[in-house]
């Protein structure tokens, strides 16, 4: 049974900083950060995929970095310059199979596992 397991995250006041991460039971291709907020859907933040490649949403370029530590299956997300929009619950998700063309995804139906959620809550 495939499992990820979100730890970190937490309160903050506006300009500080957060890191999140992500332990998955084995090595995935593809890893991701999402985040959701009540009534809204779930967006994606930042993606590590093949090839070492990164990607990130326009809303947090510059301020999130993500991480790989593929020794030990673990996916990392460096929060900086938090502001309150970045409040919310993040999700790791992952998927093992590979997709021709894709280096890594922030798109949500890309991923078939997602580990629990961990909140974010960012203060002015």
């Amino acid at each position: 049974q495939v499992q990820l397991a979100e730890s970190g995250g937490g309160s903050v006041q506006a300009g500080g900083s957060l890191r999140l991460s992500c332990t998955a039971s084995a090595s995935a291709t593809y890893m991701a950060w999402f985040r959701q907020v009540p009534g809204k859907e779930r967006e994606g933040v930042a993606a590590s995929g093949r090839l070492g490649k990164t990607g990130y949403a326009d809303s947090v370029k510059g301020r999130f970095t993500v991480s790989r530590d593929y020794a030990k299956n673990v996916l990392n997300l460096e929060m900086n310059r938090l502001t309150p929009e970045d409040t919310g619950m993040y999700y790791c998700a992952a998927r093992w199979s590979e997709v021709p063309g894709h280096t890594w995804s922030l798109v949500e139906a890309f991923y078939g596992f997602w580990g629990p959620g961990n909140q974010v809550n960012v203060s002015s």
